[in-house]
């Protein structure tokens, strides 16, 4: 029995990938990233990462503020024939709790990672202004 295992242990080759994907992205990234790349590839490559994102950033836009409206325009409906009762002074209270937690949280979060936003920005301009530009048209798609 211990004979078989053996034979099927032998059979198998065991690869460590772990990294693989990591290192390629990387490789990938450092071709793009940084100041002394060159101008046109950055260009071509945040303008085409902009357009991309502004055409999914407009389309789950429409599509979230759509069901966002039609479902105000519910509730106020329902609300006006009296199927439901809102206690308008229980949800401005929830909602001004929601702000002072987000508040709070982003107040610990953004000064540092508005820094590290304005130092890729300044590494990478024509990465940075491709990808600007091609945003906006993306949205207008």
């Amino acid at each position: 029995m211990s004979h078989n295992n053996s034979e099927e242990e032998e059979g198998y080759e065991i690869l460590d990938v772990s990294g693989s994907n990591h290192n390629a992205l990387q490789k990938v990234l450092s071709d793009l990233i940084g100041p002394n790349q060159s101008v046109m590839k950055q260009v071509v490559v945040g303008s085409i990462s902009g357009m991309l994102s502004g055409f999914l950033f407009a389309k789950v836009g429409k599509l979230a503020a759509g069901t966002l409206g039609g479902t105000v325009l519910l509730i106020q409906i329902a609300h006006h024939q009296g199927f439901i009762k809102i206690n308008w002074d229980r949800v401005q209270e929830t909602a001004e709790q929601a702000r002072r937690e987000i508040q709070r949280k982003t107040h610990h979060t953004y000064p540092s990672m508005a820094r590290s936003v304005q130092e890729f920005v300044k590494n990478n301009v024509f990465l940075a202004v491709g990808f600007g530009g091609g945003f906006l048209c993306g949205m207008s798609f």
